[in-house]
């Protein structure tokens, strides 16, 4: 059959940033900003028999034959969110994150073996077409000339994506009035099926200014409204969204749409599994968990669902995150679990998290042409077909912590991948200014890594992890951080207690861990530095010089000492009641705070300061605590991992689940 008469669908529009977002334009448009280095490209067509390598050395000859330049794109340029004009005698690329296609992505997890890119113009100019490969080369794919008002295709095989690679096109106007582009929409053949519906869940705490601009911003798309059974808030918190100034007008453009869920503070876990429960429940196809501490591009909810609807079998879809407060910055492209530590870390050894497009565009970074496979995505926006639910269950009732990442594990297990698709994306607020290992969240991450290492880790004791958690002890208890550190023996208590009670403590432990704050000082913050005595060292550094972190060699040895010292050496009377030293957050480094006994440290947010005190009967009960309990972790784990991995089924089923939401719903609101 020829490509003519095939029925073709939209799989992804080209889209433009609203006028008030000009920060995010270098993700919509190359316009010459993150672009730094000159390009290589490959000039002339290629067919299925050119090598890839030849792109790499080839220099780009393509803007100065046609007599362009790089357009500084004017955020008046943009006509609407699908048309823009270029100046005439510049060249626009849409080599970038949300408009250039990840064809990789589709052919490996779709059954599409072409696509189509569609262009509608009006004026004289060029149209070239690219492609990448997984290294990052760049080649010439074609090109045609434009005149007038025009309807232009390109058909494109996926055939060369087997590992990497992107398509984009580039225009170039080259007449005497501006080029005009009103749609552009990369296309794949129609497989007949109806679009899936979605449950879009939101769970919230307090966040009420967050919920509302994403409500109106899903109220001004009716294309993604179409696709949406329902839009949920799991509501936690104790300022009520529908309590707040301006919800009822919100409401009243979703007609139909909107469900308020209250219910007491179980967690992201318990806010999620409700949006699980509920997306089966009404019979959605799928369920979109999305954070409340976000801004969401409301086209990925489309990308997203389109690309779930053509996946070859049931996949977990998520998008990436891009920081808040610097929105050209990207988190991470994707991530995997390292099982022998147990930690999330980066697929590949070239990427990082981070990234900014400002600087970096898509054509000179080339890890961002790799296909970048995870174990999981964050939950800040994650599609789940809701046959996934049925099979495999709902969240671990873990709270906070991890349970985003033992979903995808469990899910893997199961046969189910997860894909981070590029181009879809919520801007969330970065954990840059957060330092969530240390304070009340210590206890949910040791305990719910412990538990998700049980339930997935293939080494026979855990691998590395106990021994890497032993040394976390060791180095919150020298920087005088016993807060922090009775969070972490809770954490290893209750893993010895068994999985049987995580559904009753789901909601007890976060109160029970703040009502020890009274009892720490480094728990404790001012806002106010004056509030506290002013600091002053009364002997001076040694040899004029600051504390520098012990070699790799003289590590062993650094540590006995530091830690006789700490537990032998009495504080000195004047210390008790003085600091020594204000301490900024980046500069709370264990082997620095080791060497102090008392001092005011910055909060990782910077708004805030408490007082760490050094108690060498703090430090010798609870590294004493700490070694024992994990020692018995150690010894138990066969155990332990049997009990966790046979109590999973029934802990994240349905009806264990519904016992729980009924213990906890407060009341629901239909609009």
């Amino acid at each position: 059959m020829g490509a003519e008469t095939l029925t073709m669908k939209t799989l992804q529009r080209v889209i433009f940033p609203e006028r008030e977002q000009t920060d995010t334009i270098p993700l919509y448009v190359d316009s010459g900003i993150a672009t730094g280095v000159q390009l290589s490209h490959v000039s002339g067509a290629l067919t299925s028999n050119d090598s890839l390598d030849t792109a790499d050395t080839t220099e780009r000859t393509d803007s100065a034959n046609l007599g362009s330049k790089v357009s500084e794109t004017q955020i008046e340029d943009f006509i609407g969110r699908s048309s823009t004009l270029i100046r005439s005698g510049t060249r626009l690329s849409f080599a970038t994150y949300f408009n250039a296609f990840p064809a990789s992505y589709w052919k490996r997890w779709t059954n599409l073996t072409s696509v189509r890119l569609q262009t509608r113009t009006n004026g004289t100019g060029t149209i070239v077409v690219y492609k990448s490969n997984a290294r990052g080369s760049i080649q010439r794919v074609d090109s045609k000339s434009l005149s007038g008002k025009e309807t232009t295709e390109f058909d494109l095989t996926l055939k060369p994506f087997g590992d990497g690679g992107w398509y984009w096109f580039e225009l170039i106007a080259s007449g005497e009035d501006n080029l005009i582009l009103h749609s552009a929409q990369w296309m794949g053949e129609d497989d007949g099926k109806t679009a899936g519906k979605i449950t879009l869940q939101i769970t919230t705490m307090n966040k009420q200014d967050f919920c509302l601009d994403n409500l109106r911003l899903l109220a001004k798309n009716p294309e993604v409204l179409e696709n949406l059974q329902e839009i949920l808030i799991v509501d936690q918190g104790s300022q009520k969204l529908q309590d707040a100034e301006g919800f009822e007008e919100v409401a009243a453009q979703l007609p139909g749409k909107l469900r308020i869920i209250n219910q007491g503070n179980l967690g992201g876990s318990g806010g999620f599994a409700r949006g699980m429960y509920e997306a089966v429940e009404n019979g959605s196809d799928y369920a979109l968990l999305l954070d409340d501490d976000v801004v969401v591009e409301p086209e990925s909810i489309i990308r997203l669902l389109t690309f779930a609807d053509m996946c070859r079998k049931p996949t977990i879809v998520g998008g990436h995150m891009f920081d808040l407060y610097n929105r050209t910055v990207l988190h991470t492209f994707g991530e995997v679990v390292n099982r022998y530590r147990f930690q999330p870390s980066l697929p590949h050894a070239d990427q990082f998290l981070g990234h900014d497009f400002l600087h970096g565009s898509l054509r000179n970074t080339p890890w961002l042409h790799r296909r970048t496979d995870v174990d999981y995505n964050g939950w800040w926006m994650d599609l789940i077909p809701t046959q996934v639910i049925k099979e495999i269950g709902l969240s671990l009732p873990i709270f906070i912590k991890w349970d985003d990442v033992e979903y995808g594990l469990r899910a893997k297990e199961a046969g189910y991948h997860t894909v981070s698709l590029p181009g879809a994306a919520v801007w969330h607020v970065s954990w840059a200014d957060k330092d969530d290992l240390v304070g009340w969240q210590a206890y949910f991450h040791i305990r719910n890594r412990i538990i998700t290492s049980l339930l997935h880790s293939p080494y026979e004791r855990g691998g590395k992890l106990l021994q890497e958690s032993s040394f976390a002890d060791v180095k919150h208890l020298i920087s005088m951080q016993y807060f922090t550190e009775h969070g972490r023996i809770m954490a290893l208590r209750d893993i010895l207690q068994g999985p049987e009670q995580l559904h009753t403590i789901l909601s007890e432990r976060l109160p029970q861990i703040r009502e020890l704050v009274q009892q720490y000082s480094d728990a404790q913050f001012k806002e106010d530095i004056e509030s506290f005595p002013e600091p002053k060292m009364h002997k001076p550094p040694r040899n004029g010089r600051g504390f520098a972190p012990p070699s790799y060699k003289s590590l062993v040895p650094w540590a006995v000492k530091t830690l006789a010292k700490q537990l032998v050496k009495p504080v000195e009377d004047t210390y008790k009641n003085r600091p020594q030293a204000h301490i900024a957050h980046l500069d709370n480094r264990w082997w620095r705070m080791s060497q102090y006994d008392s001092v005011l440290v910055s909060n990782a947010e910077g708004s805030a300061v408490s007082w760490y005190k050094r108690d060498p009967q703090q430090l010798r009960s609870k590294l004493v605590e700490s070694t024992k309990l994990t020692a018995q972790i150690l010894k138990s784990w066969p155990q332990l991992r049997q009990q966790y991995r046979a109590a999973a089924t029934e802990l994240t089923s349905f009806e264990s689940w519904k016992k729980t939401f009924d213990q906890h719903t407060e009341s629901e609101i239909t609009r």
